[in-house]
């Protein structure tokens, strides 16, 4: 079979998926989760901030047990902040359109819902290992839906379809863009630079995940704030450049959005997928993919961790994935004619050489150096938890790093077309298995809601007992004894128990 050909395969098994259950189930799991949580996304942002605010309790020798709600936060960010805000909205745009951005921002706030369900049961259901947490999509199949063997498939439907996979992207991102820099500067023949970067990433990945989740947690909290920041500042400079084109902007973003007269054509269609499909490989919520880290966080309240973690939704989507939306738009509204080409991060680098010229090249192929990097460490941090789950060994853990390694290199050099086709049908296999999921569990994570808001309501800082909540099986943290830092911690705001 032929590249083309294997090409033209996935892309067809990707369309059939997406467009006979994909969009249906998405959408249909966002609307009902935001009816049950009563649109907790939109009640509850000032708690949002207050929550990863939260520090982990610390031991005699102050070192934290765990990781805390920031550094949690920091993990699924480097996994999200990637390669789908910069070259997934470039091809959400260029193959649906201005008005695929509208739809990512709807996605965005409707499928937060599911982010905040997700990495709530991932809290609740959580285990211990050694000095922290586990937990995730697999560990409450097992322990919410009592299926040890639903939890196995998971897991390793997960390992191959998105911890190997999405790494595979990533690494093969980083190549495209730091390659496409070098053809700015002049470099005619980039094939050694593309070798050269690949030895590279697979060293330092090698490096950092070998040595495991703590370390992962301590790269991605220096590099993610300050890379987000350095993006939206030139972000910014962009649309101080081209301010007189915003109004015509947001005019296209939202006129096309609901431009039906398309629909005839099924340029409609492709518009709203293009905006499904790559706002959800961005900010990947519902996917199951965030609850792997955000189980580790030491938290007082489950709730707390599922708002955190619906905040890096806001972040993601509506904050930086807009930033890239502008910098193209504003450069090139000619952007809103619909093309199958630049569907990588081609659009955006032109859009800041056209502004900057070779030093915006050269800007943008740093900034997705260092945040698809911490993307793939994010990735083997999702994928730790299911190999875990699987086997607690050791030894396991360090040959699946050697293998999430080895598949960086890979990903390196593997045709970046290719690269895409495989994310896109991986990540609908992965998301209909967790929406599933948490759709049977959401009356649980709404139980823990109202928990929350009735503590909120006396004033106090909520915080969670298991004995709480008798009729719930199989928790096995949240006892008196987990809970007895926090609530010296709390004793200045109540004196609960």
């Amino acid at each position: 079979m032929t590249m083309d050909n294997l090409l033209d395969s996935i892309g067809a098994i990707e369309t059939l998926a997406w467009n006979t259950v994909g969009i249906l189930v998405i959408l249909s799991v966002g609307v009902y989760l935001c009816i049950r949580t009563r649109l907790v996304q939109l009640r509850h942002i000032p708690d949002m901030f207050r929550s990863i605010t939260d520090k982990a309790p610390s031991d005699a020798d102050g070192r934290t047990r765990s990781l805390s709600a920031f550094q949690t936060f920091t993990i699924t960010a480097s996994a999200r902040v990637g390669t789908g805000n910069i070259a997934g909205v470039a091809g959400a745009i260029a193959l649906g359109g201005p008005g695929a951005v509208f739809w990512m921002w709807v996605m965005a706030i409707f499928n937060s819902a599911a982010s905040f369900v997700e990495s709530t049961l991932a809290q609740l259901y959580k285990v211990r290992r050694f000095d922290t947490f586990k937990g995730g999509p697999a560990y409450y199949i097992e322990r919410g839906l009592g299926s040890r063997s639903g939890g196995i498939v998971f897991a390793v439907i997960f390992i191959f379809c998105f911890a190997l996979s999405f790494t595979s992207l990533q690494a093969n991102t980083i190549v495209d863009s730091v390659t496409g820099a070098a053809g700015e500067l002049g470099m005619t023949d980039t094939t050694s630079l593309s070798w050269i970067l690949a030895v590279l990433l697979t060293v330092l990945t090698g490096v950092v995940v070998l040595a495991g989740l703590r370390r992962v947690a301590q790269v991605t909290q220096r590099v993610v704030p300050l890379m987000a920041m350095l993006y939206i500042l030139l972000g910014l400079v962009v649309v101080a450049f081209n301010i007189e084109q915003l109004p015509a902007v947001f005019g296209m973003i939202f006129g096309e959005a609901f431009n039906f007269t398309s629909a005839a054509g099924g340029a409609f269609g492709a518009m709203i997928m293009a905006g499904v499909q790559r706002g959800m490989f961005s900010n990947e919520a519902g996917m199951g993919s965030v609850p792997n880290v955000a189980a580790t966080a030491d938290v007082s309240h489950p709730v707390k961790q599922g708002l955190v973690q619906t905040l890096g939704v806001y972040l993601d989507t509506l904050i930086i994935c807009s930033v890239t939306a502008f910098i193209i738009l504003v450069t090139f509204p000619e952007a809103s004619v619909r093309t199958e080409t630049n569907v990588g991060g081609e659009l955006t680098q032109e859009a800041l050489t056209a502004n900057f010229g070779a030093f915006g090249a050269l800007a943008l192929a740093l900034i997705i150096l260092l945040l698809a990097f911490t993307s793939i460490l994010g990735n083997y941090s999702y994928g730790e938890m299911n190999v875990l789950f699987i086997s607690s060994s050791e030894k396991t853990r360090k040959i699946f790093a050697a293998a999430l390694t080895a598949v960086v290199f890979v990903g390196a050099i593997i045709p970046v077309d290719l690269a895409w086709a495989i994310a896109g049908v991986t990540m609908v296999i992965i998301a209909m298995f967790n929406l599933v999921a948490i759709t049977l569990l959401g009356g649980t994570a709404v139980k823990l809601l109202k928990h929350y808001e009735a503590q909120k309501k006396q004033g106090i800082d909520p915080i969670f007992f298991a004995s709480d909540m008798p009729e719930l099986r199989n928790i096995e943290c949240w006892t008196a004894e987990d809970m007895a830092d926090h609530q010296t911690q709390s004793e200045p705001h109540h004196s609960r128990r």
